[in-house]
C-alpha cells in the first residue's frame, strides 16, 4: 500500500471530487459514515460519546459523525471549538446538526474548557486534522492537556490532534493521546515512528472510495509491506523440484559463549525453506550445532572465534555475523572476505559492528547486499540522528550512495532499497524483543537470497515473514513469554497464510 504525505491526500480528495462527480460534503459525509460504522461495531449502544470539533474539515467529520451516532440511537453531545474561520464543509455539518437539535452541540470561544466529563464517556477528538503545519499553541493546546489528563477511552478521527502527519515534532509538542485512530485509506507516516504512533494507540484505516486512477498513478517513495505485497513475491514450489533447486546457504558467525545466535540464524534458515544449511563456526560451537540443528553442516575455523572464511564461493546465500564478535582475529578475516566477496550478501550483528570501525570497508559491500542494523547499529556506522524519521532519511541518503539495502529494525521495521525506496513492515509485536530475533531474520533473509529470490524480494517477503511468524507465536505463548526459537517454529504457519 502506498503512504502519501498530507499534500498527496489532499490532492487525492480533490482529484476524487472533479473525476468521480462527488462534493466535498458528501466524501465528508461518506468518511463519516465509515466512521460511525465502525464505532457501532465496536462499541455498545449504551455508550455515551463527547464530540469534540474543530473550525476546519476534521471538525466537520466530527459533527458528522455526532449527527450519525445520534441517528443510532447513541447519547452525544459535541463541542465546536471555534479557534478560527469555519471550514464550508464544516458549517454545513454544523448546521445540520442544529437542525435536528440545537443541544447537540455548544460552541466553546477561546479560553472556554469542559470541566468535567465523566469517565465512562468516550471522547472522540476531531479539532485538529492533517492540514497542521505547526506545533499546537496558546488556548487549544492546553485544551489537549486538559483532555490528555482525562481517563477517558479516546477516539481520533483521521489523525490524533497536533500530530503532523509527515515529521516528528519537538518533544514537548501537545498531542492528543488516543487509544484509537479511525484514518482514513492511508497510513500517514507519523504513525509508522515511535516517537509519533505512540499518540495514535490502535490503527484502523478506513476506507472512502478515493479515486484509484489517482493513487495507481501518483507517485511515492514510501509503502507499507502487506499480504497484498508479499504474495506477488512468494514463489510457490514445483513439485518436481530437489533440494538443489532451493539453493546452498553458508552462515558465518559464533564465538565462544554466542554459539547460540548462529544456531538460530542456521535453524532459521532451513525453516525458511533452503535445501542445504552450512554453518561456519569456531571449533567450541561445533557439538552445539550439530546437537542442536543435525540438519546443518558445520565447518570449524579458529578455537573460540572465526579467523578466516574461506570456501564460499559457491553458495547461494551468505549470512555473517550473528554472534561473531569483533576481535582482531575475526575483523581481519571479516576485512579479507569483503574485500574478495563480489554476490549480494546479508550482514548482521558483529558483521555491522565491523562496518562501524572499519568504516572504509562500507563501500567495498557487494552491490544488492543486504543491512539489518538495529537502530543502535545503524548510529555507530552512520552517526546519531535526532530522531527515528530523520535516521530512516539517512538510511536511505545511505543506501542509495552505497547500492545496498538497510533493515532498519523496529515495530514498524522499514527496508530502505539503493532507489531510495522505504517499505514499512506491517507485521510484528512488541514480543519479538528479545535476545535472537535478529538472527533469525538473518537466516531467513538469507535462505530467500539462496533460493533465488532477489535481494529486494528477499528483503521485503523475509521481514513479512519473521513478523508474521513472531505474530503467531505471540498468539500462542504470550508476548512476555515468547522467544526467539517460538518465531522458528511458526514460521510454517506463515508461509501457509501467505499461499492462502
Amino acid at each position: 500500500m502506498k503512504i502519501f504525505s498530507a499534500a498527496q491526500i489532499k490532492a487525492c480528495d480533490t482529484y476524487t471530487i472533479h473525476a468521480t462527480g462527488i462534493n466535498s460534503t458528501d466524501l465528508m459525509e461518506r468518511a463519516a459514515a465509515q466512521c460511525t460504522d465502525w464505532i457501532t461495531a465496536y462499541l455498545p449502544k449504551d455508550t455515551l460519546f463527547v464530540v469534540l470539533c474543530g473550525s476546519g474539515n476534521n471538525g466537520g467529520d466530527g459533527l458528522a459523525i455526532a449527527r450519525m451516532l445520534h441517528h443510532n440511537g447513541y447519547g452525544v453531545k459535541s463541542f465546536l471549538l471555534q479557534f478560527g474561520e469555519l471550514s464550508t464543509d464544516c458549517e454545513i455539518n454544523l448546521k445540520r446538526l442544529q437542525k435536528i437539535d440545537n443541544g447537540l452541540v455548544d460552541i466553546l470561544l477561546p479560553d472556554a474548557f469542559i470541566t468535567e466529563i465523566p469517565a465512562n464517556i468516550v471522547i472522540v477528538d476531531a479539532i485538529l486534522g492533517t492540514g497542521l503545519n505547526r506545533p499546537v499553541q496558546g488556548w487549544i493546546a492546553n485544551f489537549i492537556k486538559h483532555i490528555n489528563q482525562l481517563p477517558n477511552k479516546k477516539i481520533a478521527i483521521d489523525i490524533p490532534s497536533g500530530l503532523p502527519a509527515d515529521s516528528v515534532p519537538e518533544a514537548d509538542a501537545t498531542v492528543v493521546k488516543a487509544d484509537h485512530t479511525l484514518s482514513f485509506q492511508f497510513y500517514k507516516r507519523s504513525f509508522l515512528h515511535p516517537e509519533t504512533g505512540i499518540f495514535a494507540g490502535s490503527l484502523h484505516l478506513l476506507d472512502i472510495g478515493l479515486d484509484q486512477a489517482f493513487i495507481n498513478g501518483t507517485h511515492t517513495q514510501y509503502h507499507t509491506v502487506d499480504k497484498e505485497t508479499v504474495s506477488t513475491i512468494y514463489k510457490p514450489r514445483n513439485p518436481f523440484s530437489h533440494k538443489g533447486n532451493f539453493g546452498n546457504v553458508l552462515m558465518i558467525g559464533g564465538s565462544y559463549g554466542k554459539i547460540g545466535a548462529i544456531t538460530l540464524s542456521a535453524k532459521a534458515a532451513l525453516r525458511a525453506g533452503a535445501g542445504l544449511v552450512t554453518a561456519l563456526i569456531p571449533q567450541c560451537g561445533y557439538e552445539i550445532v550439530q546437537s542442536s540443528v543435525p540438519e546443518v553442516m558445520c565447518r570449524t575455523n579458529g578455537d573460540r572465534q572465526i579467523e578466516k572464511i574461506s570456501d564460499w564461493q559457491h553458495m547461494d546465500g551468505i549470512g555473517i555475523g550473528p554472534g561473531m564478535q569483533t576481535t582482531n582475529g575475526t575483523a581481519k578475516a571479516f576485512e579479507e572476505f569483503i574485500d574478495t566477496c563480489k554476490q549480494p550478501i546479508v550482514i548482521d550483528a558483529d558483521a555491522l559492528n565491523l562496518l562501524a570501525k572499519q568504516n572504509g570497508l562500507l563501500a567495498k559491500i557487494p552491490a544488492g547486499s543486504i543491512l539489518t542494523p538495529h537502530p543502535k547499529e545503524f548510529g555507530r556506522m552512520f552517526g546519531e540522528t535526532a530522531n527515528s524519521m530523520m535516521q530512516l532519511e539517512q538510511a536511505r541518503i545511505q543506501a542509495m550512495r552505497y547500492n545496498v539495502y538497510i533493515i532498519l529494525k523496529g515495530h514498524y521495521t522499514a527496508i530502505v532499497t539503493p532507489e531510495g525506496d522505504c517499505w514499512y513492515n506491517t507485521t510484528g509485536n512488541a514480543g519479538m524483543a528479545t535476545g535472537g530475533a535478529g538472527d533469525v531474520l538473518t537466516g531467513i533473509i538469507t535462505s530467500l537470497l539462496a533460493q533465488g529470490y532477489s535481494s529486494h524480494h528477499a528483503a521485503v517477503l523475509g521481514v513479512y515473514l519473521h513478523g508474521l511468524a513472531g505474530d503467531y507465536a505471540a498468539g500462542k505463548m504470550s508476548q512476555e513469554a515468547m522467544i526467539a526459537g517460538d518465531i522458528i517454529k511458526n514460521l510454517g504457519k506463515a508461509f501457509q497464510f501467505i499461499r492462502s
